[in-house]
C-alpha cells in the first residue's frame, strides 16, 4: 500500500534540536561519554514544593478533567502575574491554559493563520515557529539580525522592508532561543510602531522572561501603548521553573481569540493535566526563591563559558538572557557539517544555526555544570573545531 501524506506535513522538516539530541543519545547508548550542549532544558530538579503541591493534588483527587481553558485558581494567579508585569488588560478571561508552551503556540497559528497568509520571524528564531507557520498554510518573510549581535534595534529598517499590510503575524521573542538576547525598549517600540502601522498581530513569547542577566529589561509587549489588543502574551513554566516534562504553558490574548483558539484547544488536548495545574499554582505563587538560585547559576556559567570561547578566539555575542549563546563557528563554511563533526569527532552535541535560520553559527546551551561546560570547550579545541 502507498499512502498519501497531507502537504502540510511535507512542508515541515524534523525538530533539528530533537535530531541532535536523539544522536546524543545513540551515542551515550554505545557508551560514548557526550557533552550534550544542545538541549533546551535547565539541567536543575523541579523545586520540592512544587511537586510536593503536585503530590498533594493527586492525594485531593484531582485527576479527572478539569475546564478546557483552565481551573480557576490557575488562571487567576497568572492574571496576578500578568498584571504584576504591567499587563492589566489580561484577565482569567483572557486565559487559555496549555499543556506546555508549544501547544498554546501551535493553537495561536492554527487559529490566525490561513493559506497563503504571511508570518514574520525575526532570525535567528526558535525552529518551530517556521514549522507551526507551514502547518497552519502560512508563507514566512524573514529578518536576520546576526549583523546586529541579535539586537533587534540595529534590524528595524530591515523589519520595516519586509512587513506591510498583506504580514498577518509577527512573532518576538524576547530574551529569546537561540541567541539570548534582549531587546531593547526602543527595538520594542519600534515593533510597536510597524504593528500598528500595517494592523499586525504580535505574538509575545515570553518564556524566557524570568531568565535575565546584568540589569536587562525584558519588555513586554503588551505594555505598549497601541500593543493591548494586537498581542498575544505567551509564556509557560518549563523553563523558570525547571518543569520541562510537565508540560505546562498558557497564553493571553483579546477576548475573540481566546474564544476562537478555544475551539482548537478542546478538539485536540481537551485541557491541561488537572494535578499538574495545581502545581503550577505552586510554581507561579512561591517559588521566587528557587528561580533566583538557577538565574545566578546560569548568570555564572555565562560569563565562564563566554571566557573560555574568547580565549579561543571565538566570536561570541553576548547573551543578556535564557541559557543559550551562538558562537560564530563557520564564518566562510558549513555550520552543520561542523556540528556533525562536534559530536562525532568531539562528542560535542550543539545545534546548527542554520536550524534557526542563522548559518554560520551554532547554539550552545549551558544548562551544564562548569566541569562539563570546560570539558565541552576543551574536546572541541582538541579536535581542531575552534
Amino acid at each position: 500500500m502507498t499512502m498519501d501524506f497531507a502537504s502540510r506535513v511535507e512542508r515541515v522538516e524534523p525538530s533539528a534540536t530533537l535530531a541532535i539530541s536523539n544522536k546524543a543519545a545513540e551515542l551515550e547508548a554505545e557508551g560514548k561519554d557526550v557533552v550534550d550542549l544542545s538541549v533546551g532544558e535547565p539541567d536543575f530538579d523541579t523545586p520540592e514544593n512544587i511537586k510536593d503541591a503536585a503530590k498533594d493534588a493527586l492525594d485531593a483527587g484531582h485527576t479527572g478533567y478539569t475546564s478546557s481553558n483552565g481551573i480557576p485558581e490557575l488562571k487567576e494567579a497568572i492574571a496576578d502575574k500578568l498584571h504584576d508585569d504591567g499587563l492589566t488588560q489580561y484577565g482569567p478571561e483572557n486565559l487559555i491554559v496549555t499543556p506546555g508552551g508549544k501547544q498554546a503556540l501551535y493553537e495561536i497559528f492554527q487559529t490566525i493563520i490561513d493559506d497563503g497568509d504571511e508570518v514574520a520571524l525575526l532570525d535567528p528564531a526558535w525552529v518551530s515557529y517556521e514549522a507551526m507557520a507551514k502547518l497552519a498554510g502560512g508563507t514566512l518573510t524573514r529578518v536576520d539580525t546576526a549583523a546586529h549581535d541579535f539586537q533587534l534595534e540595529g534590524a528595524l529598517d530591515d523589519l520595516a522592508e519586509a512587513v506591510s499590510d498583506e504580514t498577518e503575524l509577527l512573532v518576538v521573542n524576547s530574551p529569546g532561543n537561540p541567541h539570548g538576547a534582549v531587546y531593547s525598549r526602543d527595538a520594542m517600540e519600534g515593533v510597536r510602531d510597524l504593528a500598528v502601522e500595517h494592523d499586525i498581530t504580535v505574538i509575545s513569547d515570553e518564556i524566557y522572561k524570568e531568565i535575565t542577566y546584568d540589569g536587562a529589561e525584558a519588555i513586554s509587549l503588551g505594555t505598549l501603548d497601541g500593543m493591548e489588543d494586537r498581542t498575544i502574551t505567551l509564556n509557560g513554566f518549563s523553563k523558570a521553573y525547571s518543569m520541562t516534562g510537565w508540560r505546562l504553558g498558557y497564553f493571553a490574548a483579546p477576548e475573540e481569540l481566546v474564544s476562537q483558539a478555544g475551539k482548537v484547544h478542546s478538539h485536540s488536548v481537551s485541557c491541561a493535566v488537572n494535578f499538574v495545574q495545581h502545581a503550577g499554582v505552586e510554581a507561579i505563587t512561591n517559588t521566587d526563591d528557587a528561580v533566583e538560585e538557577m538565574r545566578q547559576a546560569f548568570a555564572e556559567r555565562r560569563e565562564f563559558l563566554m571566557g573560555l570561547f574568547e580565549d579561543h578566539g571565538v566570536h561570541v555575542p553576548e547573551p543578556q538572557g535564557a541559557f543559550y549563546m551562538m558562537p560564530e563557528i563557520a564564518p566562510d563554511g558549513d555550520d552543520t557539517e561542523w556540528c556533525d563533526q562536534a559530536i562525532s569527532e568531539a562528542q560535542v552535541a550543539t545545534v546548527p544555526g542554520t536550524a534557526f535560520g542563522t548559518p554560520g553559527y551554532a547554539r550552545i546551551s549551558y544548562a551544564n555544570s562548569k566541569e562539563r561546560l570546560e570539558e565541552a570547550v576543551d574536546r572541541l579545541a582538541d579536535a581542531d573545531l575552534i
